[in-house]
């Protein structure tokens, strides 16, 4: 079995973490897979593609496939479940038991100068300081998950597990726009400009669609639709009398000729 297969499904077991019930919750494997193909369309990108060669790919996609090992070591240890940053849990700790669950699970599959080189782009490419290419795409492709429809799905299982609602769903939001919190992470975390671009259309995408949550949670929607239909009806009232009025007169004419 070619060495990145082993990787692969090294991480699947090591990204598959306990769910309420007794079940598996595999959404961590899922986003790991999601990151390896924004990786895969990273790399492919012109000024990536003039330096191919000096790239480690099969590093880059181990650390992709491994980036949020700590995250799932530490919710099979804690048994949590539910998001650890609203423990206390600092990324510091995670990266911590990310490098220690990379170092265990593939050490002795792959050889230490590939653990090592692994580790490094993961360690940077959480950071802001990333030099290594490798360090960088996954950093791109990290903050590519954020953006648009899945980067709202994921703040709104963050906030179900927490026990918030639509309502505070959409006040974080608007704190988060009022701060220009996207607009700072689009200008601060990629690397590469088409990456931002995409980022950008996704968030264009995300904030149409945020937009229309807030109408739809506060019924703005629907009070105007009420006062449209009362000032139609208030139309069709008062054209009905008039028309009343009118067959009234004209009974009477005709009345007086005869």
């Amino acid at each position: 079995m070619p060495d990145i297969d082993i990787v692969t499904d090294l991480a699947r077991g090591a990204l598959t973490v306990p769910a309420p019930g007794g079940n598996s919750d595999s959404s961590l494997w899922d986003r790991a897979q999601r990151l390896a193909r924004n990786v895969e369309l990273i790399c492919r990108i012109p000024q990536l593609r003039r330096i191919e060669a000096q790239i480690d790919h099969f590093c880059l996609m181990a650390a992709t496939y491994f980036s949020d090992a700590g995250l799932a070591q530490y919710l099979k240890s804690a048994k949590a479940g539910p998001e650890p940053m609203a423990r206390g849990v600092n990324g510091g700790d995670l990266l911590d038991l990310c490098t220690e669950t990379v170092g265990r699970t593939l050490g002795a599959h792959i050889d230490q100068v590939r653990v090592n080189n692994i580790n490094r782009i993961i360690t940077e490419s959480q950071g802001h300081s990333a030099r290594m290419t490798e360090a960088m795409i996954l950093s791109d492709a990290r903050n590519l998950d954020d953006m648009g429809a899945v980067g709202i799905f994921n703040e709104f299982k963050r906030h179900f597990i927490g026990g918030k609602g639509v309502s505070d769903a959409v006040q974080l939001w608007k704190r988060k726009i009022d701060y220009r919190y996207w607009q700072s992470r689009l200008k601060e975390s990629f690397q590469f400009d088409p990456v931002r671009r995409i980022a950008e259309r996704r968030l264009a995408a995300a904030e149409s669609f945020m937009n229309e949550l807030k109408v739809e949670n506060t019924g703005v929607d629907f009070k105007e639709f009420i006062v449209e239909l009362v000032e139609k009806n208030k139309t069709s009232d008062t054209e009905f009398e008039e028309n009343i009025k009118q067959g009234a007169g004209q009974f009477k004419k005709s009345k007086i000729k005869n």
